[in-house]
């Protein structure tokens, strides 16, 4: 096997997401034959070298890919330093390590994949695939037609104007509405931003689609497997946007 990059081969083992093996490799927790690596475009062979994550041999895993109906009021990470609930919590039953692909925040609520494929996840999350994900979002009062076109040509925030959107209302109340709405890009918290400046602050967010997969049939805190034509249909999806 060649030599490939060291956070390359930590994520196919299902350590973390590319991302954050970067992070662990920076960190100093990685050694390869017994040296220590601190810098990124290190180079390792998975089959001749001796690579450890914190002293712990990195071993190929079998790939999982888990669909989770993700609660209000868990944190979307493997652990947390406040001792707040996280996702991987809701995983009773299941021995093997996965990690969440992108967040839902503590307050949201909705679809969250969870897996050990590293490659995977890295393309999904990749602001330039531009994956759709529809969400439910419920927000305080009756948003005009101007606000809602404004939104779907994209907003400014602080760091930048969004990406043009989906947006279509459900129902409306007095004092609230709900609407559906599909973006592609996956800024920190960026819908409810969106709403905050448009002048209606989100009240509840759902997740309820990310490309193919749906909530379908789940409740919240429970998770399945994906089925074989699922993930043959994601990676598809995913395989088109590499072109």
């Amino acid at each position: 096997m060649p030599a490939e990059r060291l956070q390359k081969i930590l994520a196919r083992a299902g350590v973390a997401s590319r991302r954050h093996c970067e992070e662990i490799i920076l960190a100093g927790k990685v050694s390869v034959n017994g040296k220590v690596v601190r810098e990124l475009g290190v180079k390792a062979d998975q089959v001749k070298d001796d690579i450890r994550v914190d002293g712990k041999p990195v071993h190929s895993e079998d790939k999982v890919y888990l669909l989770l109906y993700k609660p209000r009021g868990y944190v979307t990470t493997t652990s947390d330093p406040q001792k707040r609930r996280t996702v991987t919590d809701l995983l009773r039953g299941f021995s093997q390590r996965v990690f969440p692909v992108g967040r839902l925040d503590y307050d949201s609520e909705g679809l969250l994949l969870m897996t050990n494929d590293g490659d995977l996840s890295y393309v999904l999350m990749h602001p330039k695939f531009h994956l759709p994900k529809t969400y439910q979002v419920q927000v305080e009062g009756v948003p005009e037609a101007e606000v809602l076109e404004r939104l779907r040509q994209g907003i400014e925030l602080e760091d930048g104007h969004t990406a043009s959107a989906k947006v279509r209302v459900m129902r409306s109340q007095e004092s609230k509405t709900l609407v559906e709405m599909t973006v592609y890009e996956g800024k920190n918290r960026l819908i409810r931003r969106m709403w905050e400046t448009a002048g209606h602050p989100v009240i509840r967010l759902k997740r309820t689609r990310l490309a193919n997969l749906t909530l379908r049939g789940l409740r919240p805190g429970a998770y399945r497997e994906l089925t074989a034509s699922e993930l043959a249909k994601l990676r598809g999806i995913v395989e088109n946007r590499l072109v």
